[in-house]
């Protein structure tokens, strides 16, 4: 049966390439993701293990800015106490903070939270090991910096060059002393690294004397963990000391758990890519016994049991998917260096390393694939099993008994149900559980429209029955021809179904938040600018300051952010200019007046007053961040907006108890409103700094609503995997069709159908399928994003279901494109057949 099974693989090649292919390119996502993510791991624990290899102690303090009675960090008397036990050979401090440099343009290199700034600590050999100068040297002197090379070509800066740098204070501008290379995490995020002298650094980020970090090597021979005992009673529980090699191991485990997230969501995508395959499969091996009829039913004759018939088209299918996934890995390792180097051309640089070819991905490939042909296939063995060798006798097999498509139907009805249900539950439900719920319901509402499509089949391409009589002849055969097999008709469209159910449900899900966003935004912010800080960190003070001296500005009011407790419990208060934050933001206020924020008292947000039983003229008794205690007035009650904290309170009282401000952002309101003038004016007022983000309406949308498109566009990526695959399934079935089809296509050309209209016939056909699947999967993706809708509009004010109509359309075009272009060889092939050799074929 092994030698049968062979012969049959070997027999029908172009038939099986469909299959290949569709396994191919799944166990090449699997594959490929294993062996990115195993690089990337290996080259991270690598550049991890490399930045520990000359500390044998590291010390790290997190300093209290806000407390200024707080020991900031680690004082330089401790360094030198550190440097001078047994066995160090030096103590080196750092200190780090935001740092960001502008290119020849004015623009930020870099991404903002990636761009760092930290202290030059040369040795006793005037060197700082941790990099690497290509030329210049280090900043010695309070007015020069040093860039790494990838900030330096980016922004065309020389040694020598006059540099702006924009820290979390005033922009100033530096001599430019050298240029190096490292292997720093920010610099290989896309981000700047800038050095400054160390008394620089320490006044930039901290305070004068003192470091967050001190970093310690060892003498040659000596132990790190008798250096680290020592190390302890000097630092005291003011800070935390460990080994490098401890570091080091903790930093490759936080690296793991990182890409354990990518991991899992490129082998998600690899999963669904599978999915869909297991339909092309399943469906090529039923049309290949179809057409093996006679073959099997005289095996059967001749003795053959049924547990060897089944055995013989799982062998051919393991044969199958063994090559395929032979070729998969091949292609999977070409994948992941693809990756890699995709992630370098967009900024993310990749330590340097060779890739990664570990055993796992490669048991992986080749188990999954096998194991996936191998379940598709067996289905359709068990079926040939049953041929009675009486079939033999006539070149028609048996079909389907009116009582398995009855079970059939039944079963999917039932399934679909189910998942149907829990879909709905878990909408009504809401928040992470009732999510979980829909994603089980999905699955099983997949499975159950899966099964019952060959039902849905008839009604629905019914439907396109009066347009197909438009094209005449063939646009009538073609209609026959879609229902005339509903269960390979189901298969095909299946495959485009479940790609388009996640397309599509993603496309709603992002199309109503995103609304959603948008129109919080411009119901809520009345602002012209919202003015932030590129490292996410908060503007300060002098900022506010300056802005509300541009020329045209008429309101400025800051979002400043801290807390309060009532009665014990803590409550996040947002500090607001009276006056002024009315004209920027739109408040909806329920009783009492904003006004009264310029009197000393508070405006609460209607959510909190209902559950806390506050209304206006309510006195709270309060304690601020600095433990002084207080009373408030509520002034006022406001409807729950998203852009402030649940209390609102003059800036100017939360400043009183706060020695260093957090202002989150600074809104704008400028006499004539936006316009580049205005702009300018408030950019200008802030001393042109490019750390500062100043953003306009439109920018605020794009801001808030660009994650949602964003993530969109990396799914609508990865998807394509499994709608390629849906593409090879029509293909295949098509051809499939065409080679069963040869005596009646022999015969329609003899009657008069001309090669023309024979394409067409097909070309309809194809598109037939394909805008069937698109249809089931638009609906059932369409009520998944609502449900997924469900359970997020508690959280967004403004929610309401959007369905991307104009989306949607391009998603039916692209169904249709694929089945004209799914079409192009079976049509040809359909149109080439010689008719009498058709005629005669059986």
């Amino acid at each position: 049966m092994f030698r049968t099974a062979l012969r049959n693989v070997l027999a029908h090649k172009a038939r099986l390439l469909m299959t290949v292919l569709a396994v191919m390119l799944g166990v090449a996502f699997v594959s490929g993701t294993l062996v990115f993510t195993d690089t990337l791991s290996q080259a991270f624990r690598n550049q991890s293990a490399k930045s520990y290899d000359d500390i044998a102690v590291a010390v790290s303090a997190a300093p209290n800015q806000n407390d200024p009675n707080a020991t900031p960090g680690l004082s330089e008397q401790t360094r030198q106490k550190i440097a001078a036990l047994d066995g160090v050979a030096d103590a080196t401090g750092r200190v780090n903070g935001f740092a960001g440099v502008p290119d020849k343009g004015g623009k930020l290199i870099g991404a903002g939270w990636s761009n760092k700034g930290t202290n030059f600590a040369p040795g006793k050999n005037g060197k700082d090991s941790a990099y690497a100068f290509v030329s210049g040297t280090g900043p010695v002197k309070d007015d020069e910096i040093a860039l790494d090379k990838e900030t330096a070509d980016k922004g065309g800066y020389h040694v020598g060059d006059r540099v702006r740098v924009a820290t979390n204070g005033p922009v100033e501008t530096y001599t430019l002393a050298g240029v190096f290379t490292t292997e720093d995490g920010a610099v290989n995020a896309g981000g700047s690294l800038v050095l400054f002298d160390t008394d620089v650094a320490q006044k930039l980020f901290l305070r004068p004397g003192h470091f967050m970090d001190i970093n310690v090597s060892a003498e040659p021979g000596a132990d790190a963990d008798k250096i680290l005992a020592a190390v302890k009673p000097v630092v005291g529980d003011k800070a935390d000391a460990q080994t490098g090699q401890e570091l080091a191991d903790q930093q490759a485990k936080d690296i793991e758990a990182g890409l354990g997230a990518l991991n899992q969501m490129l082998l998600g995508f690899a999963g669904i890519a599978l999915f869909v395959g297991i339909f092309l499969i399943s469906n090529t091996f039923t049309m290949l016994v179809a057409q093996r009829t006679k073959e099997l039913a005289l095996m059967r004759a001749v003795g053959a049991s049924r547990k060897q018939i089944t055995r013989s088209v799982l062998a051919e299918a393991g044969l199958v998917g063994l090559v395929a996934s032979v070729i998969g890995f091949g292609l999977g390792i070409g994948l992941a260096a693809g990756l890699r180097s995709g992630m370098n051309a967009f900024g993310l640089k990749v330590p340097a390393g060779e890739l990664v070819i570990g055993a796992t991905p490669l048991v992986s490939a080749l188990a999954v694939g096998v194991l996936v042909t191998m379940l598709a296939a067996f289905l359709p063995g068990r079926r040939a099993a049953k041929i009675p060798p009486v079939a033999a006798m006539s070149s028609v097999h048996a079909v389907a008994t009116t009582k398995s498509l009855v079970v059939r139907n039944t079963i999917g009805a039932i399934v679909t149900a189910l998942g149907t249900g829990a879909i709905a539950v878990g909408a009504s439900q809401g928040g992470d559980e009732g999510r979980m719920m829909i994603a089980g319901g999905a699955f099983l509402a997949l499975i159950g429209v899966i099964v019952l499509i060959p039902l849905l089949s008839r009604p629905v391409i019914a439907l396109a029955r009066p347009v197909l009589k438009a094209f005449g002849v063939a646009g009538t055969l073609a209609g026959q021809n879609a229902v005339r097999n509903p269960r390979r008709t189901g298969a095909t469209a299946s495959a485009l179904a479940i790609g388009l159910t996640l397309v599509t449900g993603l496309s709603v899900l992002g199309a109503t938040v995103g609304s959603a966003v948008d129109r919080m935004t411009t119901d809520q912010i009345k602002a012209d600018y919202m003015i932030t800080m590129a490292s996410g960190e908060g503007l300060s003070q002098a900022a506010l300051d300056a802005v509300r001296k541009a020329p045209g500005a008429v309101a400025v009011s800051p979002q400043q952010a801290g807390w309060v407790q009532v009665k014990g419990d803590f409550k996040s208060v947002s500090g607001v200019t009276p006056g002024d934050v009315e004209k920027v933001l739109n408040l909806h206020v329920v009783n009492g007046s904003l006004g009264t924020l310029a009197e000393g008292q508070v405006a609460v947000d209607d959510k909190t007053a209902e559950k806390r039983g506050w209304k206006v003229g309510s006195t709270l008794p309060v304690e601020y961040a600095d433990k002084k205690k207080g009373e408030l007035k509520v002034g006022a009650v406001y409807e729950a907006s998203e852009f402030v904290s649940p209390m609102v309170l003059d800036a100017k009282i939360l400043s009183a108890h706060d020695p260093k401000p957090y202002i989150r952002e600074i809104y704008v309101k400028m006499d004539g409103g936006a316009s580049a003038a205005a702009e300018k004016a408030v950019t200008k007022s802030l001393g042109d700094n490019p750390a500062v983000t100043v953003m306009d309406q439109k920018d605020m949308r794009d801001q808030f609503g660009g994650v949602i498109n964003m993530m969109l566009n990396i799914m609508y990526g990865l998807l394509a995997m499994a709608l390629i695959i849906a593409v090879l399934g029509v293909v295949n079935t098509l051809a499939m069709s065409v080679f069963e089809r040869q005596q009646e296509i022999g015969m329609l050309r003899a009657i008069g159908l001309d090669r023309r209209r024979v394409k067409r016939m097909v070309r309809l056909e194809a598109v037939v399928i394909s805008l069937f699947g698109a249809v089931v999967g638009i609906a059932l993706g369409s009520f998944l994003g609502w449900a997924i809708g469900e359970t997020l509009k508690h959280s967004l004010p403004d929610y309401a279901l959007v369905l991307p109509w104009g989306r949607i359309g391009i998603f039916l075009l692209l169904a249709g494109l694929v089945g004209v272009l799914a079409a192009l060889w079976p049509a040809r092939s359909a149109a080439k057949l010689n008719m009498l050799a058709a005629i005669k074929a059986e």
